[in-house]
C-alpha cells in the first residue's frame, strides 16, 4: 500500500502563496490558471495545494493539517531563516507567523506555522510512544502551567491561556525559577500576540533575570529560545 495524503489550502492569490512558501525552501511543481487558479509546491516529501478564492478571509481560516517529520529542530531554524531572510524579522504575531519549538504534553515536539492566508502547519516529531495527554498535576502551579500550554497552543484561546497565567503570576503560590520562567515566556508571548510589545518586554527583563542552576538552564533551554525570539519580535 502506498497512500499519500496531500492537503488542498485556499488562498487568495497562488502567486503570493507561492512566493511564501518558495522563501521557505519550497519549489513549485505544478500551477495553472484555467479552469481555476491552483499551485502545487513542495519541499522533499512534503507536499502542498493551493486553490485560489477571491473572496476567501484568512482571519476566518481554520484550515490545518499535521505534518510529521524526523528533524523537527532543523525544519524550525530552515523556516525561521527563510522568514527572516523574505519579512527582514521572524513574525510571532498576525498572519504568516511562527511559533515555538517545543516540547508538548502528547508525546511530540512541535512548532506552527501559519502562512499568509491564514493556513496552519503543525510541525512534529515523536518523542514518545504514548499520544495522549498528560494527566492534569494536582499541584496548583504545575496545574496552571499544564492548563495554560494546552489554551495556548492546542486551543490557541488566548484569553484563557492569558487569565491563567495572570492569576498565577499574581498568585502567592511558591515557584521554582524554572516554573517562573515558563509563566513569564508564556505570558510574553501572548503579549505580543497582543501587540503589548511594552509588557512584553517587561515579562521578557524579568524572565531574563532569574537566577537558573546549570542543569535547569540546559532543561529550559526551549525557553531561552523563545526569549530571544521574542525580544527580537518585540524590538522598538
Amino acid at each position: 500500500m502506498g497512500e499519500k495524503t496531500i492537503p488542498i489550502f485556499p488562498c487568495r492569490s497562488v502567486d503570493a502563496i507561492e512566493g511564501f512558501y518558495a522563501a521557505l525552501g519550497f519549489e513549485t511543481t505544478f500551477r495553472q490558471r484555467s479552469p481555476n487558479p491552483f499551485v502545487e509546491v513542495t519541499r522533499g516529501d512534503l507536499v502542498l495545494q493551493f486553490f485560489g478564492l477571491k473572496k476567501y478571509d484568512p482571519a476566518g481560516s481554520m484550515h490545518m493539517c499535521y505534518v510529521v517529520t524526523d528533524d523537527v529542530d532543523t525544519l524550525y531554524e530552515a523556516f525561521r531563516s527563510g522568514l527572516k531572510a523574505s519579512l527582514g524579522r521572524v513574525p510571532t504575531r498576525g498572519l504568516p507567523r511562527i511559533g515555538a519549538l517545543k516540547d508538548m504534553t502528547y508525546g511530540v515536539r512541535q512548532f506552527l506555522l501559519t502562512d499568509t492566508d491564514g493556513n496552519q502547519l503543525r510541525i512534529g516529531m515523536p518523542i514518545s510512544d504514548d499520544f495522549a495527554h498528560a494527566p492534569v498535576p494536582e499541584e496548583p502551579v504545575a496545574r496552571a502551567l499544564h492548563l495554560a500550554t494546552q489554551m495556548l497552543d492546542s486551543k490557541e484561546d488566548l484569553r484563557s491561556a492569558a487569565t491563567i497565567l495572570d492569576r498565577l503570576l499574581g498568585s502567592d503560590h511558591p515557584m521554582t525559577a524554572p516554573e517562573r520562567l515558563q509563566a513569564l515566556v508564556m505570558r510574553a508571548d501572548l503579549a505580543s500576540r497582543h501587540d503589548d510589545a511594552a509588557r512584553a518586554r517587561a515579562l521578557l527583563d524579568e524572565a531574563r533575570a532569574l537566577r537558573l542552576a546549570d542543569g535547569d538552564r540546559a532543561a529550559a533551554r526551549d525557553l531561552l529560545r523563545r526569549v530571544e525570539e521574542l525580544d527580537e519580535a518585540t524590538a522598538p
